[in-house]
């Protein structure tokens, strides 16, 4: 990989080499297939998404362009947000609401038999469960989740908790990490980005479509390193403290996985805390993946 400039002044085919597309997903296909049509349509060599979702589910599907693809794990914790709705096999009954806030916190899930995981009992918490509108055998549900949480299986739960029986209905993912509904682009908005840019030259929807991938780091802990220590990091070497120009940890604790930046704030690394960055010397953050 080379070193690319900071991110608002990168060219359109630095941008397609380490972007991100908030993509809204239709209905249809699956996110892998999704993904290669954006990594096709792009004309780079890998794009990779962030979270899976069924065929059927539409809403928020953040993908990685190109060498971008090497932070993925950034999103393997992301929070997810969905609307749900939930399909009653009888009438709603009176203790609803009730029930719906026994499902906040820490919920036992067996993943379902079609699932790329092992089928095996885990934990996943339910942050924020509310209903948004009810009918009498229908209620529109909004959830704040813990990756991983299978909201199939929450509304078959919800159903016996009730007595009623109950089914997912349609399903659409408004929040995946940092990433929501609130400006979203379609892959018809892809297109028109890449054929503006290629065939007349302008850039403007391209630019607006994707955006540089730092976009998916902004939530993590920060260091900034000088150039020098920047150019070793891309050799392989750790980041030390005599390399470190600034920190914005957050209070992270050891082990924390942090984001290393130029001072134009292009992105150099994905790495681990391992020690005091105010230090004169030392190991500051283990090296995970290496981005220029």
């Amino acid at each position: 990989m080379r070193e690319r400039g900071p991110p608002s002044e990168r060219d359109p085919a630095d941008l397609l080499e380490f972007g991100v597309v908030n993509l809204d997903k239709p209905p249809g296909p699956s996110a892998h297939q999704v993904a290669g049509w954006v990594r096709d349509v792009a004309g780079v060599e890998r794009a990779a998404h962030a979270g899976t979702l069924d065929p059927k589910v539409t809403g928020c599907l953040p993908v990685l362009t190109g060498d971008a693809t090497r932070l993925a794990q950034v999103f393997d914790d992301s929070r997810k947000g969905y609307v749900a709705v939930l399909e009653l096999h009888a009438p709603l009954p009176t203790d609803f609401e009730a029930t719906l806030a026994e499902f906040e916190g820490p919920l036992y899930q067996k993943p379902p038999r079609k699932s790329a995981v092992a089928r095996r009992l885990r934990t996943r918490t339910v942050h924020r469960l509310e209903a948004l509108e009810t009918e009498e055998r229908r209620a529109l549900l909004d959830i704040d989740c813990e990756s991983g949480t299978y909201v199939r299986k929450l509304c078959h739960d919800l159903g016996l908790a009730l007595g009623t029986g109950a089914h997912m209905g349609a399903l659409r993912r408004r929040k995946t990490g940092t990433f929501d509904d609130t400006d979203l682009v379609t892959m018809e908005d892809l297109t028109d980005g890449v054929a503006f840019w290629e065939e007349e030259g302008d850039a403007d929807l391209l630019r607006d479509v994707v955006r540089p991938a730092e976009r998916a780091l902004e939530h993590l802990p920060r260091l900034t390193v000088a150039p020098s220590a920047a150019r070793e990091i891309a050799t392989g070497a750790q980041v030390y403290a005599p390399g470190v120009i600034e920190s914005d940890l957050g209070g992270a604790e050891e082990g924390a996985l942090l984001a290393c930046y130029t001072p134009d704030g292009a992105a150099v690394c994905l790495g681990r805390l391992a020690g005091d960055p105010g230090a004169e010397s030392g190991l500051v953050a283990e090296l995970e993946r290496v981005l220029v």
